[in-house]
């Protein structure tokens, strides 16, 4: 049965729903990323509930879950302790003030005793504004303009950054210097004088830039390791150079670990790679579930911020329901050997997958760090945008999602996502999604088309 008929058979409910939703809601969801032409097709599942590591749509299916809210979901769905921790303190404080509160202090300590390079924090509403108030702060902190940013990385949606993500390579010409485009129609074309883009990973021409231009420069934005396009990790080096250059040159670094922190260790990328950064922005794992986002970083990195001088203003900023969320998840993140644990399992499973898909002549390999990776389908490694958009085959892991998800296991459908491993996933999920996968494997090699083979 082709895949359209048998997700159609399993999904009447969520078709329904979902013809319903376009009548209200643009495009049918809450968000452009869940839309059919990111990756949802024929149209996006439904969900009913979620728990632990598990998803039940509203036709009943169940799914081994490593989308996870794409990512945020790092205790998995519902943890008692969180929810606990949030439902209690709504009913016990409120949940706005427009004024300072204990647990808003509770929770920023917490953070600042997690990460490594934030001394001081601050809560907002997402990962976009976070890397918006990050960027525009280096400006005010350096008074210069200029922006470096990587091509293949995503800071969000808002104008000064959403440039050069999974960018059309001819549009932003050679590697060495490639130019930046905007990734949709709104964003100021003057917007372009305040950036420059380079290809990841590439040492040399980072240097020649700040040789160049560094005294220009008001930050150095980057992902720690590249977790929106599929997982690609940084060379040997690579980060304690932004580190090095950005200091001799006056610039501030700005880690986005939205995705990254407190992924794979509680101090995030940085304390797995040992680099400091002058900012940091956090999302995602940060409330285990709940919205809320932070910047941060040392107290000299936020000394227009504590002056008042640089306004950081936000009427739900370290609302209740946050900061509750934030102080529960940063203890459960403590736990002993907690993060060992897991990256232990997530590297079972992307062991496993490497090894089936070669066992069945597929040219692909797991990258990542336990907790968080993408099963490339490529037929050589991955180090930046430009070899992904190049070397990656796009149709046949669509292939394996969908052969993946009509057997309960839930990722996200394109090749330039990746997969999340929570910290309750267990080796009873590991050892379903491997049996599931062995199958759908075996499908894929045999369906393959013959440019795949190539």
């Amino acid at each position: 049965m082709h895949f359209t008929d048998a997700y159609a058979a399993r999904t009447p409910v969520t078709k329904a729903l979902y013809e319903r939703a376009k009548r209200t809601i643009p495009g049918g969801a809450g968000s452009t990323a869940r839309l059919p032409r990111n990756g949802w097709k024929p149209y996006p599942i439904v969900m009913a509930h979620g728990k632990g590591s598990r998803l039940t749509d509203v036709d009943g299916n169940t799914y081994i879950d490593y989308l996870l809210g794409l990512g945020p979901m790092i205790l998995g769905h519902r943890h008692p302790v969180v929810t606990s921790a949030v439902t209690d303190a709504v009913r016990d404080l409120g949940t706005c003030f427009g004024l300072p509160y204990e647990l808003e202090i509770e929770a920023a300590e917490k953070v600042v005793a997690a990460v490594p390079g934030i001394e001081q924090v601050r809560f907002t509403n997402s990962g976009s504004e976070a890397v918006g108030t990050a960027v525009r702060l280096a400006r005010a902190t350096t008074g210069r303009r200029i922006v470096v940013r990587f091509e293949g990385h995503y800071h969000g949606w808002q104008d000064t950054v959403y440039w050069s993500n999974h960018v059309d390579p001819v549009l932003a010409g050679p590697a060495d210097h490639p130019r930046p485009v905007a990734m949709g129609p709104g964003v100021p074309a003057e917007l372009e004088d305040t950036l420059v883009v380079l290809t990841w990973n590439d040492a040399d021409s980072f240097v020649e830039l700040m040789n160049r231009r560094g005294d220009e420069i008001a930050a150095v934005l980057t992902e720690p390791a590249v977790f929106n396009t599929g997982c690609i990790l940084p060379e040997p080096g690579y980060l304690e150079l932004l580190r090095s250059e950005t200091r001799k040159h006056g610039a501030l670094l700005i880690f986005d670990e939205v995705i990254t922190g407190f992924r794979f260790a509680r101090g995030g990328a940085q304390e797995w790679f040992g680099v400091t950064p002058d900012l940091t922005t956090l999302a995602k794992g940060l409330g285990g579930g709940f919205p809320v986002a932070a910047v941060g970083g040392s107290t000299e990195a936020m000394r227009l911020v504590a002056e008042g001088i640089y306004s950081h203003s936000g009427t739900y900023n370290a609302n209740v329901v946050q900061c509750a969320a934030v102080a529960a998840t940063m203890d459960l993140l403590a736990e002993p050997g907690l993060y060992e644990r897991q990256r232990a399992l997530g590297h079972r499973l992307a062991a496993g997958l490497g090894e089936l898909a070669a066992e069945r002549g597929l040219d692909a390999y797991c990258e990542g760090l336990g907790t968080v990776f993408q099963l490339w389908f490529a037929d050589g490694p991955i180090h930046n945008w430009r070899d992904a958009v190049t070397r990656a085959d796009e149709a046949l892991f669509t292939r394996w999602y969908e052969e993946m998800v009509i057997r309960g296991v839930l990722f996200h459908p394109l090749q330039f996502e990746n997969l999340f491993v929570s910290l309750v996933h267990d080796d009873r999920d590991i050892d379903e999604t491997l049996q599931a996968a062995a199958d759908a494997l075996t499908v894929v090699a045999r369906t393959r088309t013959p440019a795949s083979r190539s």
